[in-house]
């Protein structure tokens, strides 16, 4: 079993410390808030409860007071720290002093390149990106995230050890923003402002389309299955209608900017797209894990 090291234990950190520690690995994790710190068992435990699974993992989880301490016999390392460039590159500046020089150094950012993530490592052929997906337990991929100066090798053995503890891994070749999924999620997200925008339909319209028509294949038919199921004279036949009139902003859309300046943040305030209430929230999160668990044992 490896030994594994997470930096960072909040929203994903302690979700990805939970899938290695039940896979058997012994894992050390930190995160710079001692209140963040107090946490992780707990939040773990209520996870594995809600999940039917057995605590024991909890005894493979170690909490540590600094990275150091963290990473120092670490065999494979990831960050799961804010998304913050200098934050980051400072982080890996200290795991590449701090962790053995064969551990391999791996970042969980979500959209950030690696290239610029580990600028400012000298070691950069151990270093990548692994983009876990929320919640990490419950969500099988991983995006294994390679620079123009990773290894061959820390790309293979990343992708095994990922393999080894039930993720589904995919290896991105090229290191672009946003990577693969975060790229095709937000190109949907911002086609899908751009019609409330517009006044085309609400938000309620746009989510019921997605979950009531193309949303109900997506998990056993990908969008380029779907192209080859109907047919490239289709696909180019449907692109020469519909693309011009897509959306093609590279800026946030100044629907976005003005729910932020009022304060309609979500979940945060209460008040988004949608009126949020504390039940309603509740309610979405358990009908959300609902979903997943049951997508989950049915890969099992």
């Amino acid at each position: 079993m490896a030994r594994i090291a997470i930096i960072g234990g909040g929203l994903m950190g302690h979700g990805v410390a939970q899938v290695f520690a039940c896979a058997g690995h012994d894992v050390r994790i930190t995160d710079p808030s001692a209140a963040a710190r107090e946490a992780i068992l707990r939040k773990i435990g209520d996870n594995l409860d809600e999940l039917g699974l057995d605590r024991g993992a909890l005894a493979r989880i170690q909490i540590c007071e600094t990275l150091e301490e963290a990473a120092k016999d670490a065999q494979f390392v990831t960050e799961a720290a804010p998304e913050s460039v200098s934050l980051k590159q400072d982080i890996f500046q200290r795991l590449e002093r701090a962790a053995p020089p064969d551990a391999i150094l791996a970042s969980n950012t979500s959209v950030i390149p690696i290239t610029q993530v580990m600028e400012k490592v000298a070691r950069k052929e151990r270093a990548l990106g692994t983009h876990w997906w929320n919640p990490p337990y419950l969500i099988p991929l991983v995006e294994v995230v390679r620079t123009a100066a990773t290894s061959d090798a820390a790309v293979a053995s990343t992708i095994e050890l990922m393999t080894s503890i039930g993720k589904q891994p995919v290896e991105v070749k090229k290191d672009v923003a946003g990577f693969v999924g975060n790229r095709l999620q937000h190109a949907l997200w911002r086609e899908a402002i751009a019609l409330v925008a517009d006044g085309v339909c609400d938000a309620k319209t746009v989510d019921t389309v997605v979950k009531a028509s193309f949303g109900r294949r997506l998990a056993v038919l990908g969008p380029l299955e779907n192209s080859d199921l109907i047919g490239a004279d289709l696909t180019q036949a449907i692109h020469r209608n519909v693309l011009p009139a897509l959306d093609r902003s590279t800026t946030p859309s100044p629907l976005i900017d003005r729910m932020v300046a009022e304060g309609k943040l979500g979940f945060k305030s209460g008040e988004g797209f949608y009126v949020w209430s504390a039940e309603r929230q509740s309610a979405l999160r358990a009908k959300v894990t609902k979903h997943l668990k049951a997508a989950a044992d049915a890969r099992e």
